[in-house]
Order: structure tokens, then sequence, then C-alpha cells
């Protein structure tokens, strides 16, 4: 049975009159292909991605599976095609989730001036520019009585760098009252963030290869941020995950290391270690 992901921190969403990610209780997550050529070029993408025996093994992993595409019926008789993909949350209790934007530049070689522009609005509005990256989405989970702490996107959007800052903290607090992000913080930090397993240790695995790679350049696509709170709180490991989503506008890289993404992930590196105020060992 198809169902609307409630665990879905950006992007469109799906509703009565809205055409939206669905997921099946497979694991499975279905997006629609956007109508124009952004719907293709990710199909494209995730065919050749797939098959190219250039892709470390250590580096697949950051990527969902992908299980092709499949035309599906709406409530209204239409049909449209979807990619058919991993359902990233499927297996997490409680999962405590961030959609990051990266890059300083969120448009490809080949958009339209007027892409561009709009492209540039919203880069300069947010912390694109300033950072490298922006925040699209997130949700924290506070506990069982509570709930989620789920900004609107409104507000995310218009986040201050200060306030991105004070996001990642929050994004690690054990702290119930959530919206003061003055809990003890470091306490899950360590854990999360840090550590042989942590976010750091992947952004920085991810790091090493787009030093080096020159396959693709993959314009404004996201990380996305995950770990369940519930298993540090009883001793266990966080289970935090980084993945790479969204490559609708993934062009090839004909011998050029992406330095937009790359720049932007490095920013990400140094703005979390400072945040957190544990640069040790996090150094670009």
């Amino acid at each position: 049975m198809l169902k609307i992901p409630s665990h879905q921190v950006a992007g469109h969403h799906a509703s009565s009159a809205t055409r939206g990610p669905l997921i099946d209780d497979s694991g499975r997550f279905y997006k629609p292909l956007q109508g124009d050529e952004r719907g293709s070029a990710e199909v494209t993408f995730y065919d050749q991605f797939t098959s190219n025996m250039q892709i470390p093994d250590h580096i697949r992993k950051f990527f969902p599976i992908y299980y092709g595409t499949k035309v599906m019926q709406a409530s209204d008789g239409s049909e449209h095609p979807h990619i058919v993909l991993e359902d990233l949350t499927a297996h997490r209790e409680n999962p405590t989730i961030m959609d990051i934007k990266i890059g300083s530049r969120t448009w490809g070689p080949d958009a339209s001036d007027a892409y561009i522009e709009k492209c540039m609005k919203r880069d300069r509005e947010t912390t694109t520019v300033k950072l490298g990256f922006r925040i699209s989405g997130l949700q924290i989970y506070i506990n069982e009585g509570v709930g989620y702490y789920k900004p609107t996107r409104d507000l995310v959007l218009k986040s201050s760098v200060d306030d991105v800052r004070l996001f990642f903290k929050k994004f690690v607090s054990s702290d119930p009252n959530v919206e003061s992000g003055m809990g003890p913080a470091r306490d899950l930090a360590s854990v999360v963030y840090g550590g042989p397993n942590g976010i750091l240790a992947q952004l920085l695995e991810l790091k090493a290869w787009f030093e080096d790679q020159i396959i693709y350049h993959f314009s404004a696509c996201s990380l996305l941020f995950m770990f369940e709170k519930g298993l540090v709180l009883e001793g266990g490991s966080p289970n935090a995950q980084v993945k790479i989503i969204d490559f609708a506008h993934v062009t090839e890289g004909n011998g050029v290391i992406d330095h937009n993404f790359l720049g932007g992930l490095c920013s990400l590196i140094k703005f979390i270690s400072v945040a957190i105020g544990d640069q040790n060992g996090h150094s670009q």
C-alpha cells in the first residue's frame, strides 16, 4: 500500500492536489519524474551511475539504491512515471534528519537565463552564497511525548548564518526544550558528528573522493544527515548516516574537478566542526 512519507523534510510533498513522493511497506521510495528535462536527466544519471565501474564501492554507499522506473496511476486515473529508490528512513525509529543543499551555485551549465536568475535570487537570500550550502529542511526528534521539532520551510530558508549554527547544535541536542538550543548538545555531538563512524568522518570520506573525481558535477544536489536519538540515549550507536540525493542537475565532469560541490562540502565540514567546538582531527 502506498502512503505519503512521514519523514520528508524538503522538496515537493504529495497531497490530494499535488504530485509528490510516496513510499510502500517494502522499503521503496517513489519519486515523480519532473515533467521537463530534469526528470529524464535524473533517470539518466541513475542508469549511468549504477553501471559505472569507476565508482568505488565505498562511495556507492552514499547514494540511494536505484530500482529503475515505474509508471504509477494517480487517484484521478492519470498515469505518471516515477523513479523507484530505496526509502532511506524505512528501518529507522524516530529519525532525526537534515537536508542540506551543497554548493554556492545551484544551477547547471545548461540552465536557461530565467532559471539562473531564479536560482541566484534564492542563493543570495539564503546562506548558499555566504556559506556554500543551505539547510533546506530538518526534523529533530525530541521524545515520545513531544514528538518532533520541525520548523517551516520559510523559517529554514530565511535562516541567517547564526541561525544555521544553532540548527546544527539543536540537531544533536538531548534537551527536550530544543527551542532554547541550550541543552547538553555536546553530549550527542561527540557520537553523532564525531567518532570513526560519525557524520564528520563520512563527510571527510566523501571529500577525499571529490578531491579526485572528474566524472560528474553535482549541481543543486543535497546531503541528507540522519541518526536515531533514541538509540544514543539508551547508550547505543546513533546509526548516523550521510546520503547524497537529488540528481536532476548532474552533468558530466569532462575531466574537471567539481569545485562547486567540493567547496561547499569543505565549508560544511569546517562549519560543523566550529559550531560544535570540536575541530580536533577534522581539519580540511
